[in-house]
């Protein structure tokens, strides 16, 4: 099994309703690769917050009693705590400079996933825009494998990937927030190992596991790589969705 990963270069600084599909496209020709069958495209959330409209100028926002209160207690904007608090569907963890929330989406993340970097406001100071996540990244990912299919006549896979903490770990790594068109999970109970145990328990994150290998290539700075085109995915394609990587609540001892 060889598995290729290819940063695609020349994608432009998106903007709010810019054509993501038909700029993907065109950057992926010049690289030189053809699309086939089964290819992946992995791509960065920011790029698609930005042509989706989830840019936010702080100064629109006026923070509630509670996102005063919890400003407080992290040293953080309470416009930006508001934003959290409107993103998320509960607050787990308090800390200074951090919030822990489950987000709308129903992953567990720092600040709902709203973000200062690789972000240019409108007017007005930079330091003021926030970027917030797709509303629905799942939709967000069959959209465009859709469109692509209609350019191209290709049927390829689609993550869209964001940075994220973890429990006991330091650091950020990629993690899928959006997919379509290829598997969160790919269970294995029931196959043997080399020696014929038969496996209980074991199920593959192999949505994030193509997520972090990405975001390797992409960076996390002034890398300018938000898209990388995989070639090799050890597993069949299928429809996929983000819920198959939310452990329920009744199972997450981490709470």
């Amino acid at each position: 099994m060889t598995l290729t990963l290819t940063p695609i270069h020349g994608l432009p600084l998106y903007q709010k309703d810019d054509p993501l599909t038909s700029t993907i496209l065109e950057a992926i020709r010049v690289e030189g690769i053809e699309l086939r069958d089964s290819d992946i495209l992995v791509v960065a959330q920011k790029i698609v917050s930005k042509v989706e409209g989830r840019l936010v100028y702080l100064g629109d926002i006026t923070p509630s009693s509670m996102a005063h209160q919890l400003a407080e207690m992290t040293g953080k904007d309470p416009r930006f705590v508001e934003l959290v608090l409107r993103e998320s569907k509960s607050t787990l963890r308090v800390r200074g400079g951090t919030l822990i929330v489950e987000h709308n989406l129903g992953f567990i993340c720092a600040n709902a996933g709203i973000d200062h970097s690789n972000v240019k406001g409108l007017y007005g100071s930079d330091d003021d825009w926030v970027l917030l996540l797709p509303e629905n990244p799942d939709q967000s990912a069959e959209n465009l494998r859709r469109e692509i299919l209609g350019f191209s006549g290709k049927n390829v896979g689609i993550l869209i990937i964001d940075s994220h903490g973890r429990a006991w770990r330091m650091g950020v790594v990629g993690t899928t927030i959006g997919l379509a068109g290829i598997p969160g999970l790919v269970d294995k109970r029931g196959d043997p190992d080399l020696f014929g145990y038969r496996l209980k328990v074991t199920q593959i994150a192999a949505a994030d596991e193509l997520a972090a290998a990405a975001s390797l290539i992409m960076g996390q700075a002034d890398e300018a790589v938000p898209v990388v085109h995989v070639r090799g995915f050890p597993y069949p394609l299928r429809d996929g969705c983000l819920q198959e990587l939310i452990r329920p609540q009744e199972q997450d001892l981490f709470r």
